[in-house]
């Protein structure tokens, strides 16, 4: 069994011929602003990895799924980053149904539409915004005759300029005059919807994190899927089963990340075996995690203990991805560095794991009240 031969068994029966693809283009090709791996990503069908079958798409497994963007991720960082949050939207789209009372025929045909187009899905999710939960809205909505105007901005928001379709939780208002939540989905090409530069730093520079604004947007009511008043504790189990689903996909492209230079080591021979056995054994640590809360997700256990569990995942994968990188950059040298961009791509890149809330900071006092017996409260 070779480094990474798992995840790249798995990656090429379910997506054949994207990690051979993704390997002929060269490093610095890949993670520019100018990628190809999007667009690659979108041909070889790896746009449907997570849509169900019955949908038309590949229906991969959690354990699967975590395999294949490990695997993708080692070969084309800003790939599997920019691509995390469309898996986390077509997961978030998949579980509307129950919750929704008008969700079942949006979120059938938008599933319908991204399996047979190969559709990319932006996200315009709280993701990014400090102190807000994932599913924060981060636009709002005011009636009008037939339908809703929106108005706000997501920056970064990954896929800006590959994006087809645009899906956002969105303020609305409630007939009570109090605000309510409900689901947005739009084409990319709506009028209203722009893109402007955002991301400056050269880590990441393939995963198309601009900022996505909506002015006045036009939407139709059935573009926008309002929560039932009486869905409090149902909206409650969406969001951690949109926690659960989030920490795993982040925690297992940044392992990916880390794992490329693992692999420079192990292939250029550094170090001693001892020093490469542990560098081995710390990487695995991490991917292990990250499949167990997966394994989770399979049992149908989506509930407040294994949101928390997968939040605990992340914290412990980042901690072990820093000491894996700062081990792995030690090992190739400082020749390698100066010689090799691609080496101090890789370690900036695998550094930004700590960014994707919620921070562990703003944790703190959740993580020590869950640990006396309360729900662990997402901020």
């Amino acid at each position: 069994m070779r480094f990474l031969q798992l995840d790249h068994e798995v990656c090429e029966e379910l997506l054949p011929g994207l990690a051979d693809r993704l390997a002929d283009v060269p490093f610095d090709e890949l993670e520019s602003p100018a990628s190809p791996a999007i667009a690659l990503f979108k041909e070889y069908g790896g746009t449907n990895l997570l849509v169900p079958r019955d949908y038309g798409g590949i229906g991969a497994s959690a354990l699967d799924a975590v395999r294949v963007i490990r695997a993708l991720a080692s070969l084309a960082p800003s790939l599997a980053v920019a691509t995390a949050m469309h898996h986390f939207s077509v997961g978030m789209l998949f579980s509307v149904g129950p919750l929704y009372e008008s969700g079942t025929s949006i979120h059938t045909s938008v599933l319908d539409v991204v399996a047979k187009n190969r559709s990319l899905i932006a996200s315009g999710y709280a993701e990014g915004r400090s102190g807000h939960g994932i599913l924060t809205p981060t636009v709002e909505a005011r009636e009008t005759a037939g339908g809703y105007l929106v108005s706000g901005s997501k920056k970064p928001c990954s896929l800006s300029r590959s994006m087809d379709l645009l899906t956002a939780s969105v303020a609305l208002p409630a007939p009570d005059g109090d605000t309510g939540m409900g689901l947005l989905v739009l084409p990319s090409d709506t009028p209203g919807i722009s893109v402007h530069e955002f991301w400056s730093t050269f880590p990441l520079a393939g995963a198309e994190s601009h900022e996505v604004r909506l002015t006045d947007v036009f939407a139709r009511a059935e573009h926008v899927l309002r929560a039932p008043a009486n869905a409090a504790e149902k909206l409650d189990e969406l969001n951690e089963a949109g926690v659960i689903w989030f920490q795993m996909i982040v925690a297992a492209s940044y392992t990916g990340v880390a794992s490329a230079l693992v692999d420079l080591v192990l292939r250029d021979r550094r170090g001693s075996a001892g020093e490469r056995a542990r560098l081995c054994l710390l990487i695995e640590s991490a991917a292990s995690l990250v499949e167990g809360v997966a394994r989770r997700i399979m049992d149908g256990d989506l509930g407040n203990d294994c949101a928390a569990a997968s939040l605990f995942t992340r914290f412990s994968v980042q901690d072990i991805i820093t000491r894996a990188v700062s081990q792995a950059v030690e090992m190739l040298g400082g020749m390698a560095f100066i010689t090799s961009p691609r080496i101090a791509c890789l370690a900036s890149a695998a550094q930004a794991v700590v960014f994707h809330p919620p921070s562990r900071m703003s944790m703190s006092e959740a993580v020590v009240d869950y640990y006396t017996g309360k729900p662990l409260l997402f901020s």
